[in-house]
């Protein structure tokens, strides 16, 4: 065997141009299969984690009627006294933070521009809102005793051309059905990297929001973080009561757990499109050697080398072009990959308002079961690839190798 690897280190190297384009080709297939599996894996993490911190949370307790596609104010279809249901599941020992929200649907309407928001009724103090208030880009946050201030998102103010301490008119619908409009000022501008979020939620203190809604002492629903996303079922389970639900991330984010299943399912099938692309390189590569060396091959059949011999040659030859490949390819793929995680791939505004939201900026998030996998993979598909000209070599008949060579 180690004759056999000495022969094909030397035959590689009579064309080292060649076999260094073939090993290089390998390589840009791995760094293509990483880059790709880092993108998704970024992607669907990020877009479930911005889902999570800013959106749904660990766990909702909602009113069993509640509808949230229809924003109901309807006293019926909230929580009632949220505050003493939110410190009851706060005095859970898993339990991050627990806060009450209100959600209502309203138009914003500054001189002759207008646009329909969703506006969020919150405690201002609560740790839950730390997203928002890190993202602040201007103004300042909201207090619990601010009836007359709203926040407003990046992207909202640009389209609106508002700016910190601008005046608005928001209109908002109410638990009895009426249209309720009152004049506020924008206390601050704040980002959370979504636009699709920030371009229609609205913040205002939890009281003026009820105040405004008439909705006192009632909440859409109860926001929930977990010290531990693992303790989601525990906590859901341990909370019960006859009005209300519990619904948990994975219930609350199905859009996006079943978008990352369906890209897994995928995968497989790219990856074997690219090293099927880059095997092709392979294949040509070892078909060329064997008929440039079709006289040495006569002369070694001829003085009694099996073929199952010249056959292993040829496929150890294909090892060595994998091996090298995946090194290279490693390299070259952990730089990318490693470049694109510290300063992000930008998406520019794709993301939507509800149920999946995708940030400005994709970070790759590359693991280490992955490539292990896709470098084994490679290799595999690269062996492959030598079988037909490792075949070739090893079907000559030595009379008409040696003649076909003249």
């Amino acid at each position: 065997m180690i004759q056999i690897l000495r022969m094909a280190f030397r035959d590689l190297g009579r064309n080292r141009r060649r076999s260094f384009f073939s090993a290089l080709a390998v390589s840009i297939g791995l760094a293509m299969l990483m880059l790709l599996s880092g993108f998704l894996t970024g992607e669907m993490g990020g877009a479930l984690d911005a889902t999570i911190r800013l959106q749904t949370g660990h766990l909702q307790v909602r009113a069993n009627k509640y509808d949230e596609n229809k924003t109901s104010l309807k006293w019926e279809d909230l929580v009632e006294n949220p505050d003493q249901v939110a410190a009851q599941i706060a005095a859970l020992p898993q339990v991050k933070v627990a806060t009450p929200r209100l959600f209502a649907s309203g138009i914003i309407a500054v001189r002759d521009e207008s646009a329909g928001v969703r506006v969020w009724g919150i405690d201002p103090a609560s740790s839950a809102n730390d997203p928002y208030r890190q993202g602040m880009l201007s103004g300042t946050f909201l207090t619990s005793g601010d009836t007359e201030g709203v926040l407003l998102g990046k992207s909202l103010a640009e389209k609106l051309g508002l700016k910190a301490g601008d005046n608005l008119n928001l209109s908002i619908n109410s638990s009895n059905g009426d249209v309720v409009e009152q004049a506020f000022t924008v206390r601050g501008i704040y980002t959370t990297g979504t636009s699709g979020f920030d371009n229609v939620t609205v913040f205002m203190p939890l009281a003026k929001a009820q105040a405004l809604t008439a909705t006192q002492k009632h909440a859409s629903t109860i926001f929930i973080m977990l010290k531990d996303k693992a303790q989601t079922d525990a906590v859901a389970a341990a909370f019960t009561s006859p009005n209300l639900q519990v619904l948990t991330w994975t219930k609350m984010n199905e859009l996006i757990i079943q978008y990352e299943g369906l890209a897994n399912s995928f995968l497989p099938f790219f990856y074997l499109i690219v090293l099927g692309i880059t095997s092709t390189v392979i294949i040509n590569t070892l078909i060329m050697a064997v008929f440039e060396r079709t006289r040495e091959i006569g002369i070694l059949m001829a003085i009694g080398m099996k073929g199952y011999r010249i056959m292993i040659m040829f496929l150890t030859e294909s090892g060595l072009l994998a091996v090298g490949g995946i090194l290279m390819g490693l390299v070259f793929g952990g730089l990318v990959v490693g470049y694109l995680t510290r300063v992000g791939f930008h998406l520019g505004d794709v993301g939507t308002s509800t149920g999946f939201l995708l940030g400005t900026t994709v970070y790759p998030d590359l693991t280490l079961n992955a490539t292990v996998n896709m470098s084994i993979v490679t290799f595999i598909i690269t062996l492959l690839a030598g079988i037909y000209p490792a075949w070739m070599a090893s079907h000559m008949e030595p009379v008409e190798a040696l003649h076909g060579a003249k």
